[in-house]
């Protein structure tokens, strides 16, 4: 049995881990590592500039888990879903939002409330109607590479990150 991951505790201690990605393949291999600890109705939120890899680590995560259709970013679709042994996985891209209004305009709060996941691009895109993500990923160009800030906002996000580390 499956159990909804617990939003509502965050972790004692919750800060910013750093992380250095070289190249492209290594951050779609951070993704697979979080992959490890993905669980229904956990919600992972990407920001960062464009090019920055948010899709890349999105690929590389889906990628882990099973995918094996083309990963794109739904920057026009807003969403694209895959389903991974009974468990959908909802890739959100609000880069075309303009107002924050357009995300309950466009109805997608319900996704939020399941037991699908939830990784978004640009979630600062849809302002405050967002509930607060498991684990946020921040990325940033540095030199050739990324920088990766990571925060778990949540048991299950400290349990994802745990995880990962040990795949």
């Amino acid at each position: 049995m499956t159990h909804p991951p617990d939003h509502s505790q965050p972790p004692a201690k919750a800060h910013w881990t750093t992380l250095y990605s070289p190249d492209e393949g290594a951050t779609a291999g951070l993704g697979a590592k979080l992959a490890a600890g993905i669980g229904p109705g956990m919600r992972i939120y990407l920001r960062g500039d464009l090019g920055s890899g948010k899709t890349t680590l999105i690929r590389g995560l889906l990628r882990a888990l099973g995918v094996k259709d083309t990963v794109k970013s739904p920057s026009y679709a807003l969403v694209e879903l895959y389903v991974v042994s009974r468990l959908n996985l909802y890739h959100f891209d609000f880069y075309r939002f303009l107002y924050a209004r357009e995300f309950e305009d466009a109805g997608l709060a319900e996704y939020f409330r399941g037991a699908g996941v939830c990784l978004v691009e640009w979630p600062e895109r849809a302002g405050d109607a967002l509930p607060r993500p498991d684990l946020e990923l921040s990325l940033a160009y540095a030199g050739a590479g990324r920088e990766i800030r990571v925060k778990a906002y949540s048991t299950a996000g400290e349990r994802c990150l745990a995880k990962s580390k040990d795949a």
